[in-house]
């Protein structure tokens, strides 16, 4: 295995004392580099006559890695390391969200007319006419976000508390690529029954619920019966958003090779949620050649030990991962570190192209094949083509909030891939550019506006 590339989640803010001469910057700064570090800023804090302070920000690869940085510092003659910050951590403290009021309470008058007496017209006209709840409350531009930790990032099981921060960090996306105010709602139970009667009991403040980091079979239980019983959108992002990225990126990856989505063998390892969004929405694309593996080897007929979403892709071949990617044009990986292997990668036909998602170290590392694959993306920031569901749901949200849609449909997440892929243009797009920066600001308004057309197209919009 490559050793992953230092990157900013394993920053790192080191206030050192040097001695104010020439060349002692040089001599810690070379140490840094020798232990592997990335330095991002130096800042002088405090200069005198015979020391001078500074805060050295460095990036590393891993807590062990930070740790032999800092190490190596404290080695140093005549260097004194006076503190150590992890700037994650400190990013984190006391939580990356609040709720603001958009309106000044400055006097008597606005209390009256935003809260008692004057509030209670309002609440009035909304029992009367409860379609008003839109236009004179947070529902209309508000998400529930909602989780029970189950199966959070590639960590698994830390439950409510432990996925709390993932939740507030997507509340910070909702926020900044789709101007929605969404909050993190962390549920206490694993409960299939009971998690859906919660968002059921919850639903009437908000839009739409956005369903994360819940582990397989039950996402799909709980997102189908929430669809079926509410009559605001339910998005599973772990699935759909996976999906979504996914297809708009393989698009553009097929436009390289020459290839079209019906004539590919397309080969998906990771049966869970991701994974099996990730094949229905490539069929719905047009993919008919989808072969998909679970940490026990190709979805075959021939298992006995396969959930009813794992028999509705089984076929007739066995065997390994190996064995399936042998002659694939496409791999997707959405399962586990270093599950592929070089000469696995050179099995498959010309022109591979290879989506190695897993985070935060890929079923393959990229420098392995650089020489060996047509295109290549994975799911981190370091590398390009990073699938990134930020591209999706955020766009996603923001159309059926605008357009009242009371479902999400298939076509919805259609439209929004091909909106995605469509923002490269052929010029630009190359084996290192098929799919836009999620900072890209065109982003979320082109799924927004590529959403609602299908949305309307179905018959789910009310506006």
């Amino acid at each position: 295995m490559v050793s992953l590339t230092p990157n900013p989640s394993f920053s790192l803010m080191v206030r050192v004392q040097l001695p104010n001469q020439a060349g002692m910057l040089a001599y810690v700064t070379m140490a840094i580099g020798e232990a592997g570090g990335n330095i991002d800023q130096i800042e002088v804090i405090e200069r005198t006559l015979k020391t001078i302070i500074r805060d050295i920000t460095i990036e590393a690869s891993s807590v062990e890695h930070a740790e032999a940085i800092v190490t190596a510092l404290k080695g140093l003659e005549h260097i004194k390391v006076l503190n150590v910050s992890d700037r994650t951590f400190n990013l984190h403290r006391g939580g990356k969200i609040s709720v603001q009021s958009k309106i000044s309470l400055k006097n008597q008058s606005d209390l009256a007319m935003a809260y008692t007496p004057g509030v209670g017209r309002i609440c009035t006209a909304i029992a009367e006419d409860p379609s008003k709840v839109y236009s004179l409350t947070i529902k209309s531009n508000t998400v529930a976000i909602v989780t029970d930790g189950s199966a959070v990032l590639g960590l698994g099981n830390l439950g409510p508390a432990g996925a709390l921060p993932v939740m507030e960090g997507k509340a910070m996306l909702f926020k900044e690529f789709g101007g929605i105010d969404a909050f993190p709602i962390c549920l206490s139970t694993q409960d299939t029954d009971e998690i859906v009667q919660t968002v059921k009991n919850i639903a009437p403040v908000f839009g739409g619920v956005n369903l994360e980091d819940i582990s397989a079979p039950r996402c799909f239980e709980i997102e189908a019966r929430l669809q079926r019983e509410l009559d605001i959108p339910i998005f599973h992002d772990d699935q759909h958003g996976t999906a979504i990225v996914s297809l708009a990126a393989l698009y553009n990856a097929l436009k390289l090779v020459n290839k079209s989505m019906g004539s590919v063998r397309i080969v998906i390892n990771g049966a869970g949620a991701a994974g099996l969004a990730i094949a229905r929405l490539l069929q719905k694309a047009g993919a008919t050649q989808i072969v998909i593996c679970d940490s026990r080897g190709i979805l075959s007929h021939g298992r006995s030990d396969l959930t009813d979403q794992k028999k509705e892709f089984a076929i007739d071949q066995s065997g390994s991962l190996a064995d399936a990617m042998v002659g694939a044009d496409v791999f997707m990986g959405v399962s586990a570190p270093g599950v592929v292997t070089v000469d696995m990668v050179k099995s498959m036909a010309t022109d591979p192209i290879v989506f190695a998602m897993a985070n935060p170290i890929p079923e393959i590392q990229p420098e392995l094949v650089t020489d060996d694959v047509a295109v290549m993306a994975t799911g981190r920031s370091d590398y390009p083509n990073q699938i990134n569901n930020v591209l999706a749901f955020p766009g996603i949200f923001r159309g059926a909030l605008d357009c009242g849609a009371k479902t999400m449909t298939t076509t919805m997440f259609l439209e929004a891939a091909g909106a995605i892929a469509s923002l490269i243009t052929a010029a630009d797009l190359n084996r290192e550019y098929i799919v836009p920066s999620v900072f890209d600001e065109r982003v979320a308004t082109a799924v927004s506006a590529a959403v609602q057309r299908a949305a309307r197209a179905d018959g789910v919009a009310t506006r």
